[in-house]
């Protein structure tokens, strides 16, 4: 892997959740931290990164593995799409979504929750922010989830409903390089685990 550059913003992606075979966007869940073997190396990696957490659990969790000296602070807006009354349903029970178009997905919206459109524009405030701290102070990680990867990458790309094409794996990287003007994507789904 390549080394992580000053101007770098890197969300990972939490450790596999105990989800129990069910949708967990705010459902809170743990995490199943993996190994050292896989823990040691990505720790090495970030160590000189400033790092935030989404509140959930599982993105606490993989957090405190990968930097146990550190207080941590969290940002709501980091939370995953918020999947109203899907959340917590089995993967089985869920509606078929495949018939939809790209941009019809993106502003589905389950009841009582949020379309990834809106979960994108509530992350694309946190988003600019951070940049702004990694161009003053050096390369960040955002420990967050897929969706909320997914969202970045939307953002970089200028159509966040491409970024639904994108699988992001537990424990990897979507580095992004930031510019004054944007962002430039260097690596999606570096690392990871199964």
């Amino acid at each position: 892997m390549t080394p992580i550059a000053r101007d770098e913003l890197i969300l990972l992606r939490h450790a596999p959740a105990d989800h129990g075979g069910r949708l967990c966007g705010r459902t809170d869940v743990a995490a199943c931290l993996p190994g050292e073997e896989v823990l040691a190396p990505l720790r090495a990696r970030l160590a000189g990164a400033q790092v935030v957490t989404s509140p959930a659990l599982r993105c606490q969790a993989t957090a405190q593995a990968l930097f146990p000296d550190r207080t941590i602070p969290q940002d709501p807006r980091l939370w995953e799409q918020d999947f109203g009354t899907d959340d917590g349903r089995a993967f089985c029970d869920l509606p078929d979504l495949g018939p939809l178009t790209t941009e019809e997905l993106a502003r589905h919206a389950a009841p009582e929750g949020e379309s990834f459109l809106d979960m994108t524009a509530r992350i694309d405030p946190a988003l600019m922010a951070y940049a702004a701290s990694v161009q003053a102070e050096g390369p960040m990680v955002l420990v967050a989830h897929a969706g909320t990867a997914r969202a970045a990458l939307g953002i970089a790309m200028g159509h966040p409903a491409l970024a639904l094409k994108f699988e992001i794996a537990p424990l990897s990287l979507v580095r992004l390089r930031c510019f004054a003007q944007g962002f430039s994507v260097i690596a999606v789904n570096e690392g990871g685990v199964t």
